[in-house]
Order: structure tokens, then C-alpha cells, then sequence
């Protein structure tokens, strides 16, 4: 298992710095941040550590060079946009910079890009799917063309009034993902799998893991703190962050044990990143570089 950090939570260094603050940690890969420039639509997004629109020749030789000078490999380039969003001109921008992004992976020799389906959040699950049967194929397809996996995140993307009520992804159950995988079977189609998605849902983490063993191209380790008494006052049915919190690594609800067991008895050999979104981690630039070194530390255990 190759042991990385999303990049997005270091906005405040360009992918130089990135490079050489994870190998002063020890991270062996990276799920680098590939935001359109300047466009920020929510927290942990608009941060863009490699441009997809200015990857010449020389600018690829440039960032693998620096990449093996690090001894750091690239796990994926990751855009998490709404590529079904019902604003059709904003889904029109979203899709068009998700393919430069599977571009910029092929063009890299990166072969994977993390992202979302999307959804449209005033419509059910059935008129998604049927969108998704649409809208997604022509993206898979091309990604496919480019030998480029596409690794879906199970992120509800339900956290906040603008996203009620039902979300902005519609891939956050298992029941869900194989609805997806009969709608689009080809094999470069696959999960980017966090657990910590799964705690505020209240549903088996480990489960799915053994289920979609071929499925699971990408992992994220997050954690995930549920107040059960915030939940036993506000009920499941409110937005999420009124009972549960984001956490680093050791610091929630994941038995981290269990999961990297249940990682290890399918013998998955591929990325698994780090993804910081913890507040109490935030209010100053050291305090975020020491929540990802705290986060190294602790899966280190597991792991190395």
C-alpha cells in the first residue's frame, strides 16, 4: 500500500514546497489538487497545485523530475466539481475541466483522476441515474481513450443549507455504486473509497471493501467523530454537521485497524491518502502542516 496526502488542505504552498514538505514527513505519494486557477467553490476546493492548462512537455519533465527527486509518485490528479449540476452552463465548465484534468493524467503517466459524479440536488435518485446514464459514458469513455482510471469519491456531498436537500454526488452507498457499475461496466470505472463517509451514515465500512475489491482504485483516510447526543437532539434527517466533525486520522470514529486489515486481506497494493478537513486544525499554517504530519505518525503504525 502506497501512503500519500491529498494536497488540497496545503494551499498555501505551491507543488515545489508540497513536494518537499511530504518527503520531509515521509509521504511516498500525493493526490494532487487540480482546481480550475482561482475558481473556489467551497472549503478544501479551488486549490490548484498542478495547472492542467500549461502541461508542455517541458512542464511534465519538470514536475516528474521533481516528483523522483522527492522520491514521491503522483497517486492521482483530483477535481471534485458537480459534473451534473443543474445549472447546465456550470455542469458545461465542470465536465470540460474534469477531461483537461484526465488529459493532464495521461500526459503525466498518472493513470488515475479522483472526482465525484455529481448530482442534481432538487431531483431523485432515479432521474440521476438516468442523467448519469447520459451524461457519464462520453467522460468514462474518454478517460478510457486515454488509458486514465476514474476513481468516484463516496462523499454525499450533503453537508450544508446550499447543498439540501439532496446533495451534490449521488455515489454514497453500495447499493448505489452497483446501480452505476450496471449502468457503466467498463472496468477503468471505480471507487476512490473513504470510511469516514460511511460513520455519519451509519452504515458497515468494512463490508464494501471485500464486496468491491476490483472496484477500489483509490483510498482516502479520514476520520469521522459522531456526537451522539448532537444526533439524539437534531435527528439524522438535519444537515450532517450538526452531529458529527471531520477529524484526522485517530482522532474520530474509524477503527483504522480493522480497516487497513480488511485493506490488507484483499491485498490492495494502491494509493491511500490522506485527506485533512479537520477545524481544529486550521487556524494557523503550522497547525495544518502539523495535522498532516500528525496523521503520517499515527497510520504509520499500520502502515510501515
Amino acid at each position: 500500500m502506497k501512503f500519500g496526502l491529498n494536497t488540497a488542505i496545503l494551499g498555501h504552498m505551491d507543488f515545489d514546497q508540497v513536494l518537499e514538505f511530504c518527503h520531509g514527513v515521509g509521504y511516498k505519494s500525493l493526490e494532487v489538487a487540480c482546481w480550475p486557477s482561482g475558481k473556489k467553490e467551497r472549503r478544501y476546493a479551488g486549490v490548484s497545485h498542478i495547472n492542467v492548462d500549461a502541461l508542455t512537455p517541458h512542464k511534465v519533465e519538470e514536475i516528474l523530475h521533481a516528483c523522483e527527486t522527492h522520491d514521491i509518485e503522483i497517486s492521482a490528479l483530483a477535481y471534485y466539481p458537480n459534473p451534473l449540476d443543474e445549472n447546465l452552463e456550470a455542469r458545461a465548465f465542470n465536465i470540460e475541466h474534469l477531461k483537461k484534468v484526465i488529459e493532464g493524467a495521461n500526459k503525466l503517466n498518472v493513470g488515475m483522476v479522483t472526482t465525484f459524479i455529481g448530482r442534481m440536488q432538487t431531483k431523485t435518485l432515479e432521474e440521476n441515474l438516468l442523467e448519469f446514464k447520459a451524461v457519464w459514458p462520453d467522460i468514462i469513455h474518454y478517460a478510457k481513450q486515454l488509458n486514465v482510471k476514474i476513481a468516484i469519491e463516496n462523499c454525499p456531498m450533503l453537508f450544508s443549507n446550499d447543498e439540501w436537500p439532496g446533495g451534490q454526488n449521488i455515489f454514497t452507498s453500495p447499493a448505489i455504486w452497483c446501480k452505476c457499475f450496471e449502468l457503466i461496466p467498463e472496468d477503468n470505472f471505480g471507487i476512490n473509497f473513504d470510511p469516514s463517509h460511511f460513520i455519519w451514515q451509519q452504515m458497515d465500512y468494512i463490508k464494501p471493501i471485500t464486496e468491491f475489491k476490483d472496484r477500489i482504485f483509490h483510498i482516502h483516510f479520514k476520520d469521522i467523530k459522531l456526537y451522539r447526543d448532537q444526533l439524539d437532539d437534531y435527528g439524522c434527517m438535519a444537515t450532517p454537521l450538526h452531529y458529527m466533525a471531520p477529524k484526522i486520522p485517530g482522532l474520530g470514529d474509524v477503527d483504522w485497524a480493522k480497516y487497513i486489515s480488511a485493506l490488507r486481506d484483499i491485498n490492495y497494493k494502491g494509493h491511500a491518502c490522506v485527506e485533512v478537513e479537520d477545524r481544529s486544525f486550521e487556524d494557523t499554517t503550522q497547525d495544518i502542516e502539523d495535522s498532516c504530519i500528525l496523521s503520517y505518525r499515527y497510520l504509520s503504525q499500520f502502515l510501515i
